[in-house]
């Protein structure tokens, strides 16, 4: 996989006008090979995809959905994602990684659009960062700090994209996104709540009402909805036994592997690797 990222400090000479607004974090480009390790991973800014060749798929923890050249996904600080490329047509794509900033409108954390105008500009603006990045010449984050300007104002003319700032208790969402970062990388892991809580340091039953009313759901329910989406890649891909996906994934046995994933999915694991393969046979 081809890929460098530039990153941007925090800094003292940004002008007060612009404190609380979306501030660039980062800004990397990447051509996809067969090297690159597709697992669901969540970052604590919002990011913003610019499919600018090839040809693949896009992931969360919800669905998966093609994507191509001209093609802008959004994806929402914490929200679980990865990409999938064909190999005989390389995904290449320009992601900003932007904070404070929120796709709004998205159910599940994030929009995706086909840009049909203005592509040509943006793809400009982001070069232009790039060169600014790379080269690193004095005045070159403020210089990068007008053209994500530029580029959101630009993107905030799509009829269909709304964008706008995050809005939520910062100490709940500080803690909250810890512990699902936490969860998200180590969900495999024998987690327990009091764990998360020490981790976060607040109470056990703080971190259980917070977590609730920023994600719709409990910790653990998380960490079980986390295995059980990773489970159903299990089964989709591999021919492992339920006993096996089960300790892989950290439940502690096949019988609560199978009772978690029918209350996830409605069905058991079973039902779900036959009712794919019955699918992928039929295509």
């Amino acid at each position: 996989m081809s890929s460098y990222q530039y990153s941007f400090s925090r800094t003292a000479a940004e002008p007060p006008s612009s404190r609380g607004a979306p501030r660039l974090s980062y800004i990397s480009k990447t051509q996809y090979s067969a090297e690159w390790n597709s697992n669901l991973h969540t970052h604590g800014c919002a990011e913003l995809f610019f499919i600018t060749d090839g040809h693949g798929r896009f992931r969360t923890q919800h669905e998966e959905f093609p994507v191509a050249i001209h093609d802008l996904i959004v994806v929402n600080a914490n929200v679980l994602h990865t990409e999938l490329s064909q190999l005989d047509s390389p995904l290449e794509y320009i992601v900003l990684g932007v904070e404070g900033l929120e796709a709004m409108g998205g159910a599940d954390g994030y929009i995706m659009l086909h840009l049909h105008i203005g592509w040509r500009e943006l793809m400009s603006c982001l070069e232009l960062m790039l060169q600014e990045a790379q080269e690193a010449l004095p005045s070159h984050e403020e210089v990068c700090r007008h053209l994500l300007e530029v580029v959101l104002v630009r993107l905030s003319r799509q009829g269909s994209l709304c964008l706008g700032s995050e809005s939520s208790d910062p100490r709940a969402s500080r803690e909250c996104a810890l512990v699902r970062r936490y969860i998200d990388n180590h969900f495999k892991e024998n987690l327990k709540l009091d764990q998360l809580a020490q981790l976060a340091h607040v109470n056990k039953y703080y971190l259980a009402h917070a977590f609730r009313q920023e994600f719709g759901t409990s910790p653990i329910n998380y960490l079980i909805s986390r295995r059980v989406e990773e489970s159903r890649f299990l089964l989709r891909e591999t021919d492992h036994n339920l006993s096996l996906i089960a300790q892989m994934l950290g439940f502690s046995s096949p019988s609560y592997f199978s009772q978690c994933f029918r209350r996830v999915e409605g069905l058991s694991p079973v039902e779900y690797r036959r009712q794919h393969r019955q699918s992928a046979k039929r295509l």
